[in-house]
């Protein structure tokens, strides 16, 4: 791949800063690997207990390419592919016997993003297309945007996008005919599926305040409806009986944010943020982070960073055990419990100017992060970003 890539990048003219180039280019390549681990003992697959322990690894390729148009205008043209690989002990469980083959799974998802940008005007407008599909999930997203930047350095956006999913209505084994078997892939291939739908509006406020300051105001507004559960997350209620979660067919978020960025000196930036988010499910969640590049040398940096998150439980979550046949809506998936989170760690990054040993290769960077919740769930991530120019 690397001599590939290579081979790409000796066909673009060096001397590009007297010219602008009509046709498209291949201007950057990114490749992101990470890998990431938790263990926890609240699976929503056994209504709230047992092993959470799920691996994780990711591979994202992105191609970038770059030109203008006849009338000067930019245009960026960019193409992902990621490649997910995990496994996770407790889909064991979809089958009370554990002997469900559903432990692990592949996601592939590309993407496309175009954006032409307008640079006299100060302007741009942008569309996207997104799919992603795993075995027991489907999803087509679509989205366009603009911008515009204003007289006095600050600058607009709004972003609509709509995601089109199907859920697989894969049932725990107690639920499901006798036929059906250990739940295995190769076991039945009948199941039914049912739609969800997201629509998200996101409009954001970026404003440089003076030469080391700049603020930025975001808002989203979410709304999903259609199978917002998923069908093989067992809910037991006070008798010892078990069923299915179930989940109104609707819901609406709303996060509001801010970001800070503060220039201290040539070395450090203080990059701040904070989120307040709340829907209709009863879920209210603050998120405060702050990130601290430190530049060592003018080639070499370190990156510690720390996020705390807590949240309140949605209306519809309870414990193992302790809901009543009454309730109307019942889930035991700890992700809509009452937690508090913290994620610390750090990275470093190398970007020499002629790239890294005279290659195409301009940056690299490493992150590691480890993550601890109230709910005992543990999880740790460690990245790698790969840049070429």
């Amino acid at each position: 791949m690397y001599f590939l890539l290579l081979h790409a990048f000796s066909q673009v003219t060096s001397d590009s800063a007297a010219f602008k180039s009509r046709k498209l280019r291949l201007d950057e390549v990114n490749l992101v690997s990470s890998y990431y681990t938790q263990s926890g003992d609240h699976s929503a697959i056994q209504g709230g207990i047992g092993s959470e322990k799920v691996t994780d690894l990711a591979n994202g390729l992105e191609l970038k390419w770059l030109g203008w148009d006849a009338r000067g205008r930019k245009n960026t043209l960019t193409a992902g592919l990621g490649i997910d690989h995990h496994t996770a002990a407790s889909q064991a469980w979809i089958s009370k016997t554990g002997a469900s083959r559903h432990t692990d799974g592949l996601r592939i998802y590309p993407s496309l993003d175009w954006m032409r940008e307008n640079e006299k005007k100060g302007s741009s407008v942008s569309l996207g297309a997104y799919y992603s599909n795993e075995f027991n999930y489907q999803s087509f997203g679509l989205s366009a945007g603009i911008s515009q930047k204003t007289k006095n350095n600050g600058e607009f956006g709004l972003k609509l996008s709509g995601y089109f999913d199907q859920v697989k209505l894969i049932y725990p084994s107690e639920f499901e005919p006798a036929t059906f078997g250990s739940g295995g892939r190769g076991d039945h291939r009948d199941y039914g599926s049912s739609p969800r739908q997201t629509y998200t509006a996101s409009f954001s406020f970026s404003q440089v305040i003076n030469t080391r300051m700049q603020v930025s105001f975001l808002l989203d507004l979410a709304e999903q409806h259609g199978y917002l559960g998923l069908p093989f997350h067992r809910v037991y209620f006070t008798d010892g009986v078990d069923s299915v979660e179930r989940l109104p067919s609707n819901r609406f978020k709303l996060p509001i944010g801010l970001r800070l960025n503060y220039f201290l000196g040539d070395r450090v930036i203080l990059r701040g943020y904070y989120r307040y988010y709340q829907d209709n499910w009863g879920v209210r969640a603050h998120t405060a982070s702050l990130e601290v590049p430190v530049k060592i040398t003018p080639f070499f940096s370190v990156t510690p960073f720390y996020r705390y998150y807590t949240q309140t439980a949605a209306d519809y979550f309870a414990p193992y055990g302790e809901h009543a046949h009454s309730d109307t809506y019942y889930t035991s998936n700890y992700a809509l419990a009452k937690f508090s989170g913290n994620f610390f760690g750090g990275g470093f990054r190398v970007a020499p100017p002629k790239g890294i040993f005279d290659t195409h290769l301009s940056s690299l960077e490493i992150r590691y992060g480890h993550y601890t919740q109230t709910t005992d769930l543990v999880s740790d991530v460690i990245s790698l970003h790969l840049q070429f120019k």
